[in-house]
C-alpha cells in the first residue's frame, strides 16, 4: 500500500508577483527548485499565511536565483505580492520507505535566498 507524505517544502517565501493574465501554476527560481526537490510541472500545494487560503497549482521554472515566487492565472487573485506562502510537495511511499525518509525544508529570508536547507 501506497500512502502520500510531504516531500519537501519551501518555507515562508515571499510572493514578488502575481500575473492573473497567465494560464495558470507558480513561477519559482530553479535555484529553490533544485533546493526542494521540485520539478517543473509538478503539483504543489501553496499555503498563504498571510491570508489562510490554500490551493494547489503546477511548478513553471523561474530564472536561477532570481528570488521570484509569482502566482500566475487564477491562482493570482489568492494572493498579493509580500505575502509569505509555504510550497509544498508531496509523494508516496510504502510504509517501508517512508520509515528512512525526511523531508527536504528550505528555509528562505525575505529575498528568497536560501537560509538553511535541511
Amino acid at each position: 500500500m501506497l500512502q502520500e507524505f510531504l516531500y519537501s517544502k519551501i518555507h515562508r517565501a515571499t510572493v514578488t508577483d502575481a500575473n492573473l493574465n497567465y494560464v495558470g501554476s507558480i513561477t519559482v527560481d530553479e535555484t529553490l527548485m533544485k533546493a526542494a526537490k521540485i520539478r517543473e510541472w509538478q503539483k504543489v500545494d501553496i499555503l498563504d499565511i498571510n491570508n489562510g487560503e490554500r490551493f494547489q497549482t503546477y511548478v513553471i521554472k523561474g530564472k536561477p536565483d532570481s528570488g521570484c515566487i509569482c502566482l500566475n492565472g487564477a491562482a493570482a487573485r489568492k494572493v498579493q505580492p509580500g505575502d509569505k506562502v509555504i510550497i509544498i510537495s508531496y509523494a508516496y511511499f510504502t510504509p517501508e520507505d517512508i520509515e528512512n525518509h525526511t523531508p527536504t525544508v528550505v528555509m528562505v529570508d525575505e529575498k528568497n535566498k536560501i537560509i538553511q536547507n535541511h
